[in-house]
């Protein structure tokens, strides 16, 4: 078994008496992938939101290679090991590719006012081991685009790679990607593939919110299912596949018919192109 790095215990958040997350628990180990899967308002973004710091848990514990980081500031957790991505790309449009990834190393590199004023040797030392290694990122996510071309001029499945390839610049232990695959199409989906397989051989974690149940099942070791705030079943793929739980939290199906459901479902999960189960 790889070393524990996420440690969720118990974490709860509520907005205006909803509780949005109610009682998460689970792990994440080095170079796992694990996918968090549920219908639309089920609480798996606000659980994001909860890890890396924009939400303060109202319960329970959130640890980090064994430091306790529930309730402590993005930056410090990001600080910590942990990058992310958003449902909506967040990307500076009027920078070049290349400085959009450089962006994502600003907490490692050392330099301060007087040497960014003067272009000090330290200063020019830093831009270029800064440059070359946002080109190895960009290199690793497979963006063949030009780099110094503005970010908001490249088509979205490469915007895509970018964002991915800045957090991976900020060199963390894991990584959050909350709905890659969103508006990409079936050959960039097989490509965001191949990327999380890579990051995972890494030794870097991946924690997937997705949609697309085929590309979920392929490429997860773990999935954890939520329903309106509570985690309904954890496991592998092919236990999910055949969970009487998942299948109706998904589709609302009568008690007396999940194993048929489940069946039909695991037929067509089962081939990769499969559309993703609206959710």
């Amino acid at each position: 078994m790889s070393k524990l790095l996420l440690d969720v215990r118990g974490m709860a958040v509520s907005f205006g008496g909803v509780r949005a997350v109610d009682g998460l628990t689970f792990s994440v180990h080095e170079g796992e992938v694990l996918s968090v899967i549920g219908p639309n308002g089920a609480g798996k973004t606000s659980a994001f939101n909860c890890i890396t710091g924009f939400y303060k848990p109202s319960a329970g514990s959130v640890s980090f290679d064994g430091t306790d980081i529930t309730g402590k500031r993005p930056a410090v957790i990001a600080a910590s090991g942990i990058a992310r991505t958003f449902q909506n790309l967040r990307l500076f449009g009027d920078l070049t590719v290349l400085d959009n990834v450089r962006a994502g190393m600003h907490v490692r590199i050392r330099q301060n006012f007087l040497d960014a004023m003067l272009h000090t040797p330290r200063y020019r030392r830093g831009e270029d081991t800064a440059a070359d290694e946002a080109h190895a990122w960009l290199d690793f996510v497979g963006m063949e685009y030009d780099r110094t071309a503005q970010i908001r001029n490249l088509p979205y499945g490469e915007q895509r790679r970018v964002e991915i390839a800045r957090a991976l610049a900020r060199r963390p232990r894991m990584l959050l990607l909350d709905e890659p695959a969103a508006g990409l199409n079936h050959g960039e989906k097989e490509q965001l593939l191949g990327l999380m397989r890579r990051i995972a051989a890494l030794g870097i974690a991946v924690v997937l919110i997705e949609h697309d149940m085929g590309l979920v099942m392929e490429v997860s070791e773990r999935i954890v299912v939520l329903s309106y705030g509570k985690e309904i079943a954890e496991g592998t793929p092919a236990a999910i596949r055949s969970n009487p739980a998942v299948i109706e939290a998904y589709l609302g199906v009568e008690d007396e018919e999940p194993h048929a459901e489940a069946e039909r479902i695991a037929s067509e999960t089962g081939s990769r192109g499969t559309a993703g189960v609206e959710s």
